[in-house]
């Protein structure tokens, strides 16, 4: 059993008190930002706040509770432009000594996407650098920018836009040229 801590904010599971909550308070520098940064894919990343709870659940098991604030900074996915984000979300993460995996190759995900197994050390940075991912924009706009349809195709050949996807718009369009000839 290793006593060398993962990180220098992973807390120690053998030393966590049983009977009352661990708190922790996490609010990196700035090389810690900027490196965390980095490994998200991030144009910039600051206030970045981490509060909240480790106690015991149960007999065995453990409760990460806590609530993540950060301000982040992607590139628009649409023209690249600088979009910042405000992100302040809970987080939960129930640490399981009997938590089972499948073997197999494929499994469906669990309905407490919550629960990992308990190991020798819990850690609150880990667990910030999970959720924050998590948190995150898929896919981020700058304000007023719009996705426009790009439609392709081979020379000669009619392209399939949304509008012909839709198997009852030609309908529609029948109707209404049928009610504008009966009004006539």
């Amino acid at each position: 059993m290793s006593k060398t801590p993962p990180s220098r904010t992973a807390l120690r599971v053998a030393d966590l008190a049983q009977n009352a909550p661990t708190p922790f308070f996490l609010q990196p520098d700035a090389d810690v930002l900027a490196a965390m940064a980095d490994t998200l894919d991030l144009s910039g990343l600051r206030k970045v706040r981490f509060v909240g709870a480790v106690q015991a659940e149960g007999a065995q098991d453990w409760l990460l509770t806590g609530t993540l604030g950060a301000t982040v900074t992607q590139p628009c996915g649409v023209t690249l432009a600088p979009v910042t984000t405000r992100i302040d979300v809970p987080v939960r993460r129930l640490y399981l000594r009997n938590y089972e995996e499948s073997d197999a190759p494929e499994v469906e995900m669990p309905e407490d996407d919550e629960a990992e197994r308990l190991g020798q050390w819990i850690d609150p940075e880990a667990v910030l650098i999970e959720a924050l991912s998590l948190a995150l924009p898929l896919y981020p706009r700058a304000e007023g920018v719009a996705l426009d349809e790009t439609v392709l195709t081979e020379p000669g050949v009619a392209p399939l836009t949304e509008q012909a996807m839709r198997p009852f718009a030609g309908l529609a369009a029948l109707k209404d040229q049928m009610k504008d000839d009966d009004d006539t």
